[in-house]
Parts: structure tokens; C-alpha cells; sequence
């Protein structure tokens, strides 16, 4: 199961996958005190002032996950995650090689490093595409076992890895698992899971976008989430 120590309402990140800033304050503002967590990931970040959405999401005190996957020579990687310092920032991601992780994880200063391990977008055949012959939860394991040996706070991972994940992890380091479905979808997410099982398999937090975003209610589908993942923690 998950770690026991996160406040349940913590849990539910809301991915801001919007074009402006505009549209991002506005969704967060029709959500309102049903979500406390909020992704920003590329499209938002480089479609409107990154930062300028980062300190209005802190200054309606708001917990932020910059998702930008940081990837490039361990010295760059360092140098940019420097540069989200002192913003409020909860966890921001690397997609990069060990030397990668540990630039970003020494140069954090109270931002928690997670590690992508394999997006939630690909399945065994996309791996081969890329030239990758690897069994994907194997793999997923062993980048979460450097990620921790990096100095990374945790890791990016679908909920289908998340129990084997728990079982290596222990207690060490928080998972966070993103393509969370409630039911039937189509879409680029090829791994997905339930909140459910996803927080019994031991995934710590939840990134819901779309299902969020393109409700008739997002503040009511937010709502549903929630009750779900407390519903799913008594149980624990």
C-alpha cells in the first residue's frame, strides 16, 4: 500500500494541461478548494509565463509539480532545477540517465526530485520502436533503484508497476502515477489504472488531467476523485 503519512486531500494532482494562463486560473479557480495539488507540465509552462503561473499557484497556496522532464548534460540539468529554488516548488522530474538524476537531485535545495521511469504513454511495442528489447516493469524497477541512489525524493510511474515498485522501494521515496482513469477511455494513455488500485498497489499521489479538465464539472469530478481515494485510505 502507499505511504500512510500524506494528508488524503494531498494526494489528487490536477494536471494543468491547458495552453494560457488564462485558462489555467480559471480552472483552478472553478475547482477551488477541492483540489490542493496542481501539475504544471510543458504546454502550460511554454505557453504562458511558467513561473508567473508556479508563484499564482503558491500564492493561493497551492502545492506545484513542475512536470518539464528535465533531460540534457548533467551540468545543464543542475544549473535549471537551480533555477526552481525558493518558488514554493513540491516536486519537479528528470527523464535522464543516473549522472542526469544526481545533478538534478544536488542542485533541488528543497525540491523533491522525481525520476520518470517509462512514460505512461508507451507499451512494450513502443519500447521496440525505440530500440529498447527490455521487459518494462523490470525496467521501471531498476531506474527507481538508481533514482533513490541518486538523491531523488521518488519516482513517475504507471500504477500497473506500482506494486513491484513498493515491494523495491519499501518506504523509500513516494511514487507518483499519472494516466489515472476511474473507468473505460480513449486515449494516448496505454497503462492506466483506477485510483483504487493504484493506491492499494502503492502509488503515493495521482495526476487526473483530462478527466478533470474536460468535465461538465471539473469541481465535481475532482470531487468524485477524492472521495474515491478516501474511501480507498479507510480501507487501508
Amino acid at each position: 500500500m502507499s505511504q500512510t503519512s500524506i494528508p488524503p486531500e494531498q494526494r489528487l494532482i490536477v494536471a494543468l494541461d491547458v495552453p494560457s494562463a488564462t485558462e489555467a486560473r480559471a480552472l483552478v479557480t472553478e475547482i477551488g478548494d477541492a483540489v490542493n495539488f496542481y501539475k504544471v507540465g510543458l504546454e502550460l509552462f511554454t505557453g504562458a509565463d511558467g513561473f508567473g503561473i508556479v508563484d499564482w499557484l503558491t500564492g493561493q497556496k497551492k502545492n506545484v509539480f513542475v512536470d518539464l522532464k528535465f533531460f540534457d548534460v548533467p551540468a545543464t540539468v543542475g544549473r535549471a532545477v537551480s533555477q526552481l529554488q525558493g518558488r514554493g516548488i513540491t516536486f519537479a522530474t528528470v527523464h535522464g540517465n543516473d549522472a542526469m538524476m544526481k545533478a538534478a537531485a544536488d542542485a533541488a535545495d528543497g525540491v523533491g526530485i522525481l525520476a520518470v521511469t517509462v512514460l505512461t504513454s508507451l507499451d512494450k511495442a513502443d519500447m521496440l520502436d525505440l530500440g529498447f528489447d527490455c521487459d518494462i516493469p523490470e525496467l521501471v524497477c531498476s531506474r527507481a533503484r538508481r533514482a533513490i541512489a541518486s538523491g531523488c525524493a521518488g519516482v513517475v510511474a504507471s500504477g500497473q508497476e506500482a506494486q513491484m515498485l513498493r515491494k523495491t522501494l519499501g518506504q523509500n521515496g513516494v511514487i507518483v502515477t499519472p494516466g489515472i482513469r476511474s473507468g473505460a477511455h480513449d486515449d494516448d494513455q496505454k497503462r492506466a489504472v483506477t485510483p483504487r488500485r493504484a493506491l492499494i498497489d502503492g502509488s503515493d499521489y495521482l495526476v487526473v488531467g483530462r478527466p478533470i479538465r474536460d468535465a461538465q464539472s471539473p469541481r465535481d469530478a475532482a470531487v468524485q476523485i477524492q472521495s474515491e481515494i478516501q474511501s480507498t485510505l479507510t480501507e487501508l
